[in-house]
């Protein structure tokens, strides 16, 4: 089950968070085989002044419609998943809701399956 949270500055039309976390659970359904209805996703929005980054960190050229996306996961994958899920991501995201592939960032954070409990104080992956 993967976490999505995804942040960026306030002030998208209304249908641009939705589009990102389509097209973020796309991407992971296509890659790191998410089962159908596995989607839990946050979306935050922030002030200008609230969401602090470098324009151009590692030679990119972001823009004030930066969007961020952390993901966390189980430790499952390698390194051949997660290059075609980050792909996947920028592709989908460019399409729509038309972001720049320059104004996608994306952090995986992998835990272990007993790290996770889907309700009722229980570690369902473990049980």
């Amino acid at each position: 089950m993967p976490l999505i949270r995804i942040s960026m500055r306030r002030g998208h039309p209304a249908s641009h968070p939705a589009a990102i976390v389509d097209g973020i659970y796309r991407a992971l359904r296509a890659t790191f085989e998410v089962p159908e209805n596995d989607l839990f996703a946050v979306v935050h929005q922030h002030e200008a002044e609230e969401f602090v980054f470098d324009a151009n960190y590692f030679g990119f050229q972001r823009s004030d419609r930066l969007v961020i996306v952390q993901i966390t996961v189980a430790n499952t994958r390698g390194v051949t998943q997660k290059k075609a899920l980050y792909a996947a991501i920028a592709a989908n995201l460019q399409r729509e809701p038309g972001l720049r592939p320059d104004d996608i960032f994306i952090s995986l954070v992998e835990v272990k399956r007993e790290d996770w409990s889907f309700g009722g104080g229980i570690a369902q992956y473990v049980a």
